[in-house]
């Protein structure tokens, strides 16, 4: 990790960090790295727990792909989250990993994983430094904002409730989804009572519901749709397409292909009421060719054996081709293959935030000054998914809350400074 900027700061100076994952711990080294006294407090038994069950399957670290197309991953926030990335962007994110006795490698999509694949090795390490360093962890301590004094920070544990004063606050508090690991987005009133500009929490990374029939549901729900593309047409005109798979729900749909359109999809129903995915069931095919072989006869073929024998779909991709299409659609070659090349799923509402992968919303930034410190309360800064940004899975995420810490880190020191300095 690149060392933690110098500055001179009172001896004794303490700093509260509150939320236990990566943008919480990353902002906790910075400071004790600098001499700061760090309390890590947590509403959690252990922290990082988010965390450990994003890696459940395979920690995704991070992305090797190029600078430029890493950032715009970012979408709106390019700006915002360019500045974190500057200073700890992913190659120094696999630098730092290896520093705690982690090797990463790139795999064949490009995204970058622990040797062992897990999350646990990686956070004992780091949590075994920190300790190490003089991190203090406080578990199973709800943070209820302040006291009636508002500078006390009043936390809710199993026993009592505890006052606790700092020098200044990091809040790093996860967003909205997820609640039963701890990122609930009970935070929000919280600071906008305090007069803290805030944007309402919503789901991102997530799946959506369609009004399926009956037939599907019952027949088809968790079945995986593989190598199909997919474009969304925003009500502006901008075109978004990818490639990959998805999987059929009772609810709808859900899966890496819809998490990757999951934000223009959301905002088109924000807006509009309801989005249109337009599906390509053959992807490695024209729609000329696919309509010449479609055109082949029949003869005593089911239409089911024929898309299978003529344009290779089959099993779920044929139910929903039937349950998208109308009968003339599949009665003519021309409209079928048409049909087969740009399928309408017409998505209805996003899954509640609770099953989102991540949320968009949070503090706005134009609550924050540069080095991610509340305008209206000085002194506390916020760092990590709490923030107004988002990203698709792939280690965008992660990449940016363990930046976002760094950097709300880095500003907690420079305002300590430039505070003692005052005195």
């Amino acid at each position: 990790m690149p060392a933690a900027e110098s500055v001179t700061v009172t001896p004794g100076s303490r700093v509260v960090v509150i939320g236990g994952g990566p943008a919480g711990l990353m902002a906790a080294e910075a400071l004790s790295a600098a001499g700061i006294r760090v309390d890590v407090f947590d509403a959690m038994p252990s922290v990082g727990r988010k965390f450990l069950l994003a890696g459940r399957g395979g920690l995704n670290l991070t992305h090797s792909e190029a600078p430029d197309l890493f950032l715009s991953r970012y979408g709106a926030r390019q700006s915002e989250v360019g500045r974190w990335l500057e200073e700890f962007g992913p190659q120094q994110l696999r630098a730092w990993a290896q520093g705690l006795g982690v090797e990463t490698f790139v795999g064949s999509s490009g995204r970058v994983f622990p040797q062992e694949m897990k999350a646990a090795p990686l956070l004992r390490a780091w949590l075994h430094r920190l300790r190490a360093a003089g991190v203090v962890f406080h578990a199973r301590h709800r943070w209820r904002g302040w006291t009636d004094d508002g500078h006390t920070l009043c936390f809710a544990t199993p026993a009592d409730e505890v006052a606790v004063q700092a020098d200044a606050v990091l809040l790093a508090l996860g967003g909205g989804s997820w609640a039963r690991l701890g990122s609930d987005g009970a935070w929000l009133p919280l600071l906008a009572e305090r007069g803290v500009r805030v944007q309402a929490l919503r789901p991102a990374n997530c799946g959506f519901d369609i009004a399926w029939s009956d037939h599907l549901r019952q027949r088809f729900a968790g079945q995986p749709v593989k190598a199909v593309g997919a474009t969304f047409v925003a009500p502006d005109g901008s075109r978004v397409s990818r490639d990959g798979e998805f999987l059929v729900t009772a609810h709808g749909v859900e899966g890496n292909l819809i998490y990757s359109l999951s934000a223009p999809l959301r905002d088109c129903i924000d807006a509009t009421g309801s989005a249109t995915l337009h599906l390509d069931l053959a992807p490695g095919r024209s729609l000329q060719r696919l309509t010449d072989d479609l055109a082949q006869p029949r003869g005593h073929d089911s239409l089911s054996n024929h898309l299978r024998r003529r344009a290779g779909i089959t099993g779920v991709k044929t139910a929903l081709l039937h349950e998208c299409s109308t009968s003339a659609d599949l009665a003519a070659p021309v409209l079928l293959a048409a049909r087969i090349k740009s399928l309408p799923l017409h998505l209805v509402s996003p899954r509640p935030l609770d099953e989102a992968i991540s949320s968009a919303g949070g503090v706005d930034f134009a609550a924050l000054d540069e080095h991610l410190m509340l305008r209206e309360l000085p002194g506390i800064f916020c760092a990590g998914e709490m923030l107004d940004w988002e990203a698709p899975t792939g280690g965008y995420l992660l990449t940016a809350c363990f930046a976002s810490g760094r950097a709300a880190g880095r500003g907690v020191l420079r305002w300590l400074a430039r505070t003692h300095a005052g005195r």
